[in-house]
């Protein structure tokens, strides 16, 4: 099949996998040791996963660090059946790698990535660039747009921020966040937390709790002190989770959008 250059080039499998190739030079470490080197791997997105993962061809993988499972997580990975435990460094990784079983990426292996870090490679990279939690996707986008809105946040009722300086920032398939100056924010009403997390697309977010006591989550505050070049707007601004506080953006009060934070926030 030919394609121009900026055509997507998404093909499915009889299993429900999507994938595509992608031209980005992806390398895996565990420790010191580069276990993947690759320049032509693929993307497969596993059906009611919203996130890809990369396979890559064979020959791009340290596969003399690999041994047949000695407990196969069968189930896992749309009906995998070979999967590989990680020999490297003087530990085992069970299950670190597996093959998908259709027959388009028969010569691929694939490898868990931060969200399994028990059996996952250490580091990832994506050229020079080192990549969290999972690849990124892609047909997805992250914009962060200075605006003028005239943005409120409410929690049960306070006013915890008022600010007409944000930065919103747009990611596909998420509501818009908005990053407000830390001046325009009440953080004495807030605490610091020891939480963190990781995106492909921000950098390391920090964390902070509600003091008050209303019926919000922890950590429902977060600011990316170090983020990553391609949103460095947003830095040291801080944001709240839409989901569990109400925002009245330029006199409009928003619905509380459901999304895949949703669930965790609940509990």
């Amino acid at each position: 099949m030919t394609t121009h250059p900026g055509a997507r080039a998404l093909r499915a499998t009889p299993e429900g996998l999507l994938w595509e190739p992608s031209e980005r030079w992806v390398r895996g470490r565990k420790g010191d040791i580069t276990v993947v080197d690759s320049r032509r791997p693929v993307l497969v997105w596993e059906p009611g996963l919203p996130v890809p993962q990369y396979a890559f061809p064979r020959e791009d993988v340290r596969t003399d660090l690999l041994r047949p499972a000695e407990k196969p997580r069968t189930g896992l990975h749309t009906g995998s059946r070979v999967f590989y435990d990680l020999v490297a460094d003087g530990e085992v990784r069970p299950n670190a790698a597996w093959v998908f079983p259709a027959e388009d990426l028969a010569g691929h292996i694939a490898f868990e990535w931060f969200l399994r870090p028990d059996r996952g490679l250490d580091h990832w990279y994506e050229e020079d660039e080192e990549v969290f939690v999972h690849p990124r996707d892609p047909h997805s986008r992250v914009d962060a747009l200075p605006s003028r809105r005239h943005v409120v946040v409410e929690i049960d009722g306070t006013v915890v921020a008022d600010t007409r300086e944000p930065v919103v920032l747009f990611e596909t398939s998420l509501p818009p966040r908005y990053y407000l100056p830390p001046q325009d924010v009440r953080l004495e009403l807030f605490e610091p937390t020891d939480h963190s997390s990781r995106c492909p697309y921000k950098g390391t977010a920090c964390y902070w709790s509600y003091r008050g006591e209303a019926e919000v989550p922890p950590n429902v505050l977060w600011s990316y002190p170090d983020p990553l070049p391609s949103v460095a707007v947003i830095k040291d601004r801080l944001a709240f989770y839409n989901e569990v506080v109400d925002l009245v953006v330029d006199g409009e009060r928003l619905h509380r959008p459901q999304t895949p934070f949703s669930a965790a926030l609940g509990r």
